[in-house]
């Protein structure tokens, strides 16, 4: 799968709305570059903020989260 993702595929990958995927990286400052997220970054510096991914996320989310 690709590492850069649109905030409406990284939503669906973590079970969050779009706009919820954009507030965070605004408050976590992870950059939007051409309407594209990195998809690790993403991830590591929401749960290094102390945010939990909602259960429903995609396994890989959770791996990511972990690792």
């Amino acid at each position: 799968m690709a590492n850069h993702l649109t905030p409406d595929e990284l939503a669906e990958l973590c079970a969050m709305a779009p706009r919820q995927v954009v507030r965070l990286c605004v408050e976590t400052s992870v950059p939007i570059y051409n309407g594209r997220v990195d998809k690790t970054l993403f991830v590591r510096s929401v749960t290094a903020a102390g945010y939990r991914l909602p259960e429903k996320a995609d396994e890989e989310a959770h791996a990511l989260a972990v690792a």
